[in-house]
């Protein structure tokens, strides 16, 4: 099976996680049949304590064949794809020697160039694409494909020496919920990678730091023929606390290191409203300031219409994982190294996002992120650059000979 075939059979299992189903993990049971299936193929590779437990984290080991002493290494890849749209009855198909022109996925839809310009830099690249009725889930199955190509690597070339590998399939990383039930202790590595994301130059440890909001309203509805000083409008309050947010602190307004506040869901009537936020910045200490100007905001509704009509609950998420990576840079170190000796020019910019690995970092796992050629996430733009994904395996393959020859 080549690596392209072993993506399209991923990326036709439905594994789309379910944002209403949070408290569950995980959070629809679809994506355990990529799980099992993965668990049989690991099986066939040779690798040990195969398992899947009851919530869909899928764990293997691959045994040393050294007499030295070698850090146990992992890998990780998230098995759900985004909620975002569709990822039901995936058809993929692949453009040979791409022209840089835009791209008929269907009758109705084309991805065009100059939505997508940096697209035009891929021309006489192998890529996969949609057939515009859903998204690919090359994120992240992109990954998947690059851990066990490189297994199957292993498996047929059993001259190449090499220390444990640790391997870890996990669900729900899309809705913020990948490293919940993760194992740290079972899965027994020294440092690991998350294989996901875009160009496979990409190496990233460094994330954003990020929590929610949620602001709820409380309005008085009566009669709007009676309502002179004496009703409160719970959806008119909430437009305008959203109107004292700063307008230049939006996504569609930020790039590189600066944060947001996203306004992502809303909802309401006369008598009740909500407001969903998410809270971004790769600072801390920035990030701190968001939330202090979303409470004071509610202050000054609160001093307007009265102390019970405006309350915000903030949570966070995760944290910047360069924090920990700073302090335990070994596996930056040698990622750096590997792809450097792979011709690689390395793109080393903060995510905007976050990864499994930026919590697992905290978990005592360091974590960086390396990308396997994606890009266009989400959506049915998503593409794969299968040149790149082949050139992913190979980083792996190599990490794994600078470890073992360290």
């Amino acid at each position: 099976m080549k690596a392209e075939e072993r993506l399209i059979e991923y990326c036709k299992i439905d594994t789309q996680s379910d944002p209403n189903n949070e408290a569950v993990t995980p959070s629809s049971q679809k994506q355990f049949n990529l799980a099992n299936l993965l668990v049989s193929q690991l099986k066939e590779l040779g690798l040990q304590n195969v398992e899947v437990d009851e919530h869909c984290y899928v764990y293997a080991k691959l045994p040393s064949n050294t007499n030295k002493v070698v850090d146990t290494i992992g890998f990780i890849a998230h098995m759900d794809t985004a909620p975002d749209f569709s990822g039901t009855n995936v058809n993929p198909r692949i453009i040979e020697n791409f022209d840089g022109n835009d791209i008929k996925l269907n009758d109705e839809v084309t991805l065009s160039m100059d939505s997508f310009p940096w697209m035009k830099d891929l021309k006489g690249k192998r890529l996969m694409v949609t057939d515009g009725s859903t998204l690919l889930g090359a994120d992240d199955k992109a990954g998947i494909t690059s851990i066990m190509e490189a297994l199957v690597y292993l498996h047929d070339h059993p001259e190449v020496k090499h220390g444990e590998i640790a391997i870890g399939f996990t669900p729900d990383e899309e809705i913020g919920n990948g490293p919940r039930f993760f194992d740290v202790k079972k899965f027994g590595a020294s440092f690991a990678y998350t294989m996901d994301g875009g160009t496979v130059r990409e190496l990233s440890d460094e994330t954003f730091n990020a929590a929610s909001a949620v602001v709820t309203f409380k309005g008085v509805s009566i009669h709007p023929g009676e309502a002179k000083d004496r009703m409160i409008n719970a959806a008119n309050v909430a437009c305008e606390y959203q109107a004292m947010m700063p307008a230049y602190a939006t996504p569609e307004h930020t790039a590189g290191r600066d944060g947001f506040i996203h306004l992502h869901d809303m909802k309401g009537d006369v008598e009740s409203a909500e407001l969903e936020y998410i809270i971004r910045d790769h600072d801390y200490a920035k990030l701190e300031k968001k939330k202090n100007l979303m409470m004071e905001a509610v202050k000054t509704i609160n001093a307007e219409y009265g102390d019970s009509t405006a309350s915000i609950t903030i949570k966070d998420s995760y944290h910047n994982m360069k924090e920990v990576l700073e302090k335990q840079p070994k596996a930056v170190e040698i990622a750096k190294k590997s792809m450097e000796e792979l011709g690689l020019e390395i793109l080393n910019e903060p995510v905007r996002g976050g990864t499994d690995g930026a919590q697992l970092s905290f978990m005592g796992l360091p974590c960086p992120n390396i990308g396997c050629g994606g890009g266009n996430f989400h959506g049915r733009f998503e593409y794969c650059v299968l040149d790149e994904l082949e050139t992913s395996i190979q980083v792996i393959l190599t990490i794994i000979k600078n470890v073992t020859e360290a």
